[in-house]
């Protein structure tokens, strides 16, 4: 059975994340979450002051510290899942908060992040034999992937499964909050110059609003199938 590149794309907190893990984990692929690492690259800025209170970004700050942010992935044994390391610490946690969604897409709008990003995810995935998830996957990154699946799902579902997985990890959550933000990142991903959020013309169509995991996991599943024995 060849390896082949499979690209999935799709809105925030659509399931493309679990959907790309599950069926990597199935499959023996590897698995790159390329929005943890926009999350990555936020979480640094935070942390290192760059955003004002207006909520500008100071981009020649983050420009000049960039090559000094070193994400990378480590399986973790009891979840069978990677975990995202920024700098040698485990981040995975963190990275989900509500602070750092609120901030991640002007991030990941920044022309020189997605070049620098996009450059060290085509390193991650060459040679097939890959399962990697975002917003411009199989339209930037890997435009010529075998499978290209587009995940979406209504922001009211979204914004409830957001709320669910906060809660359920302990973290502080607001279904009003959590929606806006939905919202507000479905505008920007949709509307930034450099890979910006969008179908590609390839791609399959899968609207997950009414479908359980097991059954997306599934129909995934089929999609492989159908590709890897061409």
């Amino acid at each position: 059975m060849k390896k082949i590149t499979i690209a999935i794309d799709g809105h925030s907190s659509c399931g493309k994340s679990t959907m790309a893990k599950d069926l990597a984990q199935r499959v023996g692929y590897i698995y790159v979450d390329t929005g943890a690492m926009y999350r990555s690259v936020t979480l640094y800025a935070l942390r290192h002051n760059m955003f004002s209170a207006d909520g500008s970004i100071n981009t020649e700050m983050l420009k000049e510290q960039l090559p000094q942010i070193v994400i990378t992935f480590q399986l973790n044994a009891e979840t069978g899942r990677p975990d995202t390391y920024l700098n040698g610490v485990c981040v995975e946690q963190l990275i989900r908060s509500l602070e750092v969604s609120s901030h991640v897409s002007p991030i990941a709008a920044l022309p020189f992040v997605r070049e620098a990003m996009v450059a060290q995810q085509q390193q991650m995935g060459q040679g097939g034999g890959v399962v990697m998830d975002g917003r411009d996957i199989g339209t930037v990154v890997f435009p010529d992937a075998e499978l290209k699946v587009f995940v979406t799902a209504s922001a009211e579902v979204r914004a409830q499964r957001r709320y669910d997985e906060l809660q359920q990890k302990g973290m502080p959550a607001d279904y009003a909050d959590i929606l806006k933000n939905v919202q507000e990142r479905d505008y920007i991903d949709s509307h930034r110059e450099v890979g910006p959020l969008r179908q590609a013309p390839d791609a399959l169509l899968l609207d997950n609003s009414h479908m359980t995991i097991a059954e997306q996991n599934e129909w995934l599943m089929q999609r492989f199938l159908e590709r890897t024995k061409e």
